[in-house]
């Protein structure tokens, strides 16, 4: 009996130890690791970070930051659904293009004809997409048939089915960019290229909205971020601007797309109750054994 009341503290105390791991484990989500935006033709979250979250220069822009606050720009490369898996027409409705359906980029869905924009012209053009994580997959570009009418919101029958750019992406890139060639079709007015971007080393896939006018200057010039713009603000994104390259691990999956836990604790906190409960319970059998 002395050994027995000798040994129960000791059991208690490595039960306890085990319960006080699980009141610890940190229950902050993971961080969503965001990939890039389009540069040129320059997109509409890419030319609004560009003018400057905290002093936007163009009325929508303006307008942005007014509706959504700063951060949607400070996120300027996180546009993407975790899961889309290629079914991106059956995730994101008409209207929501540009936004990716994400509640977080709604004012990029916007139908405005003030959206800052790129001066092209029918041929050859040369796109340039700034990552900050390199993945592979595809990148299909997509310009807005003839007629589209940039006050209404952007519907996937408004855009031609012929791409306008087909790239296979690397997991590296050339000094932080993709730059590849495409061929821009005869268009008249303000137009919307659209870039959709699947991984196919996982499910998840990025999108943009780039606003380009053919047949003369553009009235508001969209302007892509520089370098030093984008160091700037990297400390102030909720996205990691870390490239993966060659060693790449799988993306966290952002607020807005992650799975609810079957369980209703967070699954850190809920492995860790099991541990204590199996060390409690291990100790009343061996209580209940020398008994």
């Amino acid at each position: 009996m002395t050994s027995l009341r000798a040994r129960r503290p000791r059991r208690l105390a490595a039960a306890g130890a085990v319960l006080s791991a699980a009141a610890i484990v940190p229950l902050t989500p993971s961080v969503a690791v965001a990939h890039g935006a389009v540069f040129n033709p320059v997109s509409r979250v890419a030319a609004c970070y560009a003018e400057g979250p905290e002093s936007p220069k163009s009325q929508v822009c303006k307008d942005l930051v007014a509706d959504s606050g700063t951060q949607p720009l400070y996120d300027w490369n996180e546009v993407n659904i975790a899961n889309a898996a290629g079914q991106h027409q059956a995730l994101i409705p008409d209207g929501k293009l540009c936004s990716a359906n994400r509640e977080k980029y709604r004012a990029l869905d916007w139908a405005r004809t003030d959206w800052p924009s790129t001066a092209v012209a029918a041929g050859t053009f040369d796109f340039k997409v700034r990552v900050t994580a390199p993945h592979s997959g595809t990148m299909t570009v997509y310009l807005t048939k003839e007629g589209f009418d940039p006050t209404q919101p952007l519907k996937w029958s408004d855009l031609d089915t012929t791409p306008v750019a087909t790239y296979a992406t690397t997991r590296s890139s050339d000094n932080g960019y993709y730059d590849f060639t495409g061929n821009l079709p005869s268009r008249t007015g303000r137009h919307i290229v659209y870039k959709v971007w699947q991984r196919n080393d996982s499910p998840e896939a990025f999108y943009s909205c780039s606003d380009v006018t053919f047949g003369g200057p553009a009235a508001a010039v969209a302007k892509a971020p520089t370098e030093a713009k984008i160091a700037a603000g990297a400390d102030l994104s909720t996205v990691s601007h870390a490239g993966h390259g060659g060693d790449e691990q799988p993306p966290a999956l952002s607020a807005e797309t992650a799975a609810t836990p079957t369980s209703p604790l967070p699954p850190a906190l809920a492995g860790a109750g099991g541990l204590a409960a199996f060390a409690v319970g291990g100790l009343f059998l061996s209580r209940r054994r020398a008994s």
